[in-house]
């Protein structure tokens, strides 16, 4: 039986589609191109995944912070933001000195609140708000071929956070652009520059 070499690798293909392998190789491909795009080295990057990971983890590993909390944690060069919601600045602190203490975290940008977490209505919000700032880094003015991929978008009730190692002149004018988006209360830069 002769069988054609397309259809045998159009069949290991499905294969993995199948056993639910897909999303692995895609997801690689994917932080591959990422990386390919990022001023960040390939190690930054991959240490920006492991900072975000550990800090999970210690967050669940706080009870108080777990249960009376709403945090998030974004790691860009090994810079950090925390961000959300806690109830008191006792929690405040210690969620400040939980992260900072992770291995190569090199500062920490504790931006939490002391609030009530917030709504699904408000997180979905933010959500949106996020997309359409993302969205409207494709036309920073002045600047035709910059990318906004190295850009980092964070939003918590209407304030952008911007995170990226940039220029001076290229976060003034993605701060200015992320700041004509409807919905965006406040942007706060937070930009390692490269000048």
């Amino acid at each position: 039986m002769n069988v054609s070499h397309p259809l045998v690798v159009s069949a290991l293909l499905l294969n993995l589609l199948l056993q639910g392998c897909a999303p692995v190789l895609i997801g690689g491909a994917a932080t591959g191109a990422s990386v390919a795009h990022d001023r960040r080295t390939a190690g930054s990057y991959v240490e920006d995944q492991s900072i975000e990971m550990k800090a999970a983890t210690a967050i669940s590993n706080e009870a108080e912070l777990k249960r009376q909390g709403h945090l998030n944690v974004t790691s860009f060069n090994m810079i950090v933001l925390i961000s959300g919601e806690v109830p008191s600045e006792a929690l405040r602190q210690r969620a400040g000195e939980l992260i900072g203490g992770i291995e190569k975290v090199r500062r920490v940008h504790n931006e939490l609140m002391i609030a009530a977490p917030s709504s699904m209505m408000t997180r979905s919000s933010d959500s949106l708000i996020t997309a359409k700032v993302k969205t409207s880094l494709f036309s920073v003015k002045g600047y035709e071929n910059f990318d906004p991929t190295r850009v980092k978008v964070v939003t918590e009730n209407g304030t952008v956070f911007l995170m990226g190692l940039l220029t001076r002149a290229e976060g003034a004018a993605t701060a200015i652009t992320a700041s004509g988006v409807g919905g965006v209360q406040r942007v706060v830069k937070l930009f390692e520059y490269m000048d």
